[in-house]
């Protein structure tokens, strides 16, 4: 589709085939990216702890520790990203995540396992904020939580699928099939992503020279009434980046704290199998789904970005806590708070990430959301590792669900003071740090 020049002198449209080419290659990618966040607590619901006798310290470290390399490698992997190569960068990404996710299917003992899991962390940490960069270089300020929620969206959907699919893998083929039929896709899809993908607008054959250089254009316009930092050592020393790190951090303790453990805490109830564990731990995704695009759409027609995320997490927070106090003989009603916690955690994703990309200067903005990325990362870890022990050390679930409410309560706090409304985003445009 071409540039189309209004007639009222008003912008031309931008190439509307970018989202045909763009979005489906980068939602498939980050889903296949995804799998083993969440299959692994299919697999120790499912008999892999019996089978490697792990004691519950080491299954809640294994959960864990994903996470963990995960941290490490954000920073560098997003500079990479940003100034190098994001398309190299998430090809052998692909391809090493792949191997490895199939290789946890054929461990006999611990120690290869703890391995694999913290290796799987390392390679994964490039694919966010590198898919988050690409997208800024290829979607304007009004686009980009849309964009960004096309790509986040591959978290709740795959875990929506992956859901199902494991449970009757496990039930049928046991835990170990469903690790290397789950990662071997990931391996062939890398071809296609290098074959599909342009890194930047210019490099793009199927748009016409007006239509890349309008885009262009427009993407620079975009950075005029953003002041310029020297270097990342100045953005990360910013109150805008700490705290938007540290919001991130709390959040991400509710998230993986919720979806590690979610299949477990299922499962607990009486007379439940796989197959049905496998189901209901679905349908808080499918909400989440609809909460994402829809969030994202009206923060990209409204410009304001606070008033979708801070409200869910509050929800999040309180519907969590709220199955503290009804115990587990209410259990269906607890599953609904769930669905619905499920459904806000996921839901501001969009809006949140677009945030990011509207307040930095683009010169840093690769290190600030690698940052952003791995202080969260910090956080799941957190999430997954004191949700599994507080469950193990406690017996239930009631210490481990008030620790993820209260940390999304001061996400929520934190939100309030550090994205913007749209006024003062008109008003001061240069005083983002």
């Amino acid at each position: 589709m071409h540039s189309v020049e209004n007639p009222k002198g008003m912008k031309p449209q931008l190439a509307q085939v970018r989202w045909y080419r763009i979005i489906p290659v980068v939602f498939i990618t980050y889903s296949l990216a995804y799998l083993d966040r969440a299959n692994f607590g299919f697999a120790v619901a499912g008999g892999m702890a019996d089978d490697l006798n792990i004691t519950p310290n080491t299954s809640t470290l294994l959960s864990s520790l994903f996470f963990l390399g995960y941290f490490f490698f954000q920073i560098p992997g997003a500079q990479y990203a940003a100034h190098k190569a994001a398309k190299k960068l998430i090809f052998f990404s692909l391809i090493l995540w792949g191997a490895l996710a199939a290789a946890t299917g054929i461990v006999n003992d611990t120690t290869t396992l703890i391995v694999i899991r913290f290796m799987l962390g390392v390679v994964e940490s490039a694919v966010m904020p590198a898919m988050l960069i690409l997208l800024s270089q290829w979607f304007t300020k009004e686009e980009r939580s849309r964009a960004n929620t096309f790509l986040i969206l591959g978290n709740p959907v795959t875990v929506l699928w992956m859901s199902v699919l494991s449970g009757y893998l496990i039930d049928s083929m046991g835990w170990r099939w469903m690790f290397i039929i789950q990662g071997v896709p990931g391996i062939l899809w890398a071809f296609i992503w290098w074959k599909l993908i342009d890194e930047r607008p210019m490099e793009a054959k199927w748009l016409t020279d007006s239509e890349k250089m309008e885009l262009e254009r427009r993407l620079q316009e975009e950075q005029v009434g953003i002041k310029p930092v020297k270097n990342y050592a100045e953005a990360f020393r910013s109150r805008k980046v700490i705290l938007l790190s540290l919001q991130y951090l709390l959040w991400s303790v509710g998230v993986y704290g919720f979806v590690m453990w979610l299949p477990s805490i299922i499962k607990a109830a009486p007379d439940m199998n796989m197959v049905t564990t496998g189901w209901l731990s679905s349908v808080p995704y499918l909400l989440a789904v609809i909460g994402m695009l829809s969030a994202s759409y009206f923060s990209d027609k409204s410009g304001n970005r606070s008033i979708f995320i801070w409200p869910f997490l509050l929800v999040a927070a309180i519907c969590l806590f709220a199955t503290v106090w009804l115990g587990p003989e209410k259990f269906w009603l607890s599953y609904v708070l769930l669905v619905i916690a499920g459904g806000a955690l996921y839901t501001p994703y969009g809006p949140f990430f677009a945030a990011i990309a509207d307040v930095l200067p683009k010169n840093v903005i690769g290190g600030a959301i690698g940052l952003i990325n791995s202080l969260g990362a910090l956080g799941s870890f957190a999430g997954s590792y004191l949700v599994g022990y507080l469950n193990s050390e406690t017996g239930n679930f009631n210490a481990s669900y008030t620790l993820m409410s209260g940390a999304l309560v001061l996400a929520t706090i934190i939100t309030l003071l550090v994205i913007p409304n749209p006024k003062k985003l008109n008003i001061a445009p240069a005083k983002t740090f």
